[in-house]
């Protein structure tokens, strides 16, 4: 007997620094991560992803932050 595999949603948004001069700096982007994921209130991090892609003032720098709502079950 085979089981039925359980799914569920993930919720998820992703963030970056600005263009431009500073765009490299990890901290700001992850103060910036950190405080819209309070915006949320309660919530359970599932994962954080960080990406960057070259640009002439150094990496560009962003987050994906995948995470469930307390109401998700």
């Amino acid at each position: 007997m085979t089981s039925t595999p359980q799914s569920c949603t993930v919720r998820h948004f992703s963030q970056s620094n600005p263009a431009g001069p500073g765009c490299d700096s990890m901290p700001a982007l992850l103060r910036r991560l950190a405080d819209s994921i309070e915006e949320f209130g309660p919530v359970e991090v599932q994962d954080v992803v960080l990406s960057w892609e070259m640009t002439e003032h150094g990496p560009w720098r962003s987050g994906t932050v995948y995470f469930h709502l307390p109401e998700d079950g």
